[in-house]
């Protein structure tokens, strides 16, 4: 039976700025139906790399196709395939959790009922509450709700969990896995090895611009010490202390 053509290819990947490559040969896949991380310093390119898979950003060079359609030519048959979950920003303060969900259903001809995803990220009782007194992890909940209303096939998630309390943070985490068990593919850019090690597959971690290593969080994990490539990597990923 034939392998399942990936969600997300990525070869030969460039981005540059003047003299500064932000993304340098990057070459990557990502399954369907698999939970992708993407882990590295700030300023790596990870931002930039998941820019241009949503089509925010042209590329310079190099093969990208994400559920099999170029991101930039193809983008208005991908863009309603797709949730992207920013870190912060895209909210309306004025606008109450509700309204807001209500609005975004409506650019969707299949949307999920808002008042469900309301429950499903713990932000019922805020239903009413203005988006501008919501706390940081509610906001950070809010934009996840919003990123599931159009039903994606493929989700991006910018630090999801940001700002959130202990209890928050399990719930996004039980919901992420449930949408890789109904098929929905992740990938989630994160600081937080403790994170990457309870939801991804796999983890891909960029380092000026490039793919240093990619594998699974126990590979990754057991690999660390004796990792030749010495980048700086974000504090979480450091097992010594």
């Amino acid at each position: 039976m034939p392998a399942a053509t990936p969600a997300i290819e990525v070869a030969e990947l460039e981005k540059r700025y003047g003299d500064v490559r932000a993304v340098d040969r990057l070459s990557l896949t990502v399954d369907t139906g698999e939970v992708f991380g993407l882990l590295g310093p700030n300023g790596a390119g990870k931002t930039t790399t998941v820019e241009i898979l949503e089509g925010y950003r042209r590329p310079d060079d190099g093969h990208v196709r994400v559920l099999g359609l170029d991101p930039i030519r193809d983008g208005r048959a991908l863009r309603p395939q797709i949730g992207v979950m920013l870190q912060e920003g895209g909210l309306y303060p004025g606008a109450r959790p509700l309204e807001v969900l209500q609005l975004f259903a409506s650019f969707y001809d299949h949307p999920a009922d808002p008042a469900t995803l309301l429950e499903r990220v713990g932000l019922t009782d805020t239903r009413r509450t203005l988006v501008r007194r919501l706390s940081g992890g509610q906001k950070q909940r809010l934009s996840l709700a919003l990123a599931l209303v159009g039903r994606p096939s493929l989700l991006f998630l910018d630090e999801p969990t940001a700002g959130m309390d202990p209890h928050a943070r399990a719930t996004t985490w039980d919901l992420i896995r449930v949408l890789r068990d109904d098929g929905v593919t992740v990938v989630l850019t994160t600081h937080a090895m403790d994170e990457a090690e309870q939801l991804c597959d796999r983890v891909g971690i960029i380092d000026g611009g490039r793919l240093v290593t990619c594998g699974s969080p126990a590979e990754l994990t057991l690999n660390a010490a004796g990792d030749e490539t010495r980048f700086s990597a974000p504090p979480a990923l450091d097992r010594s202390s």
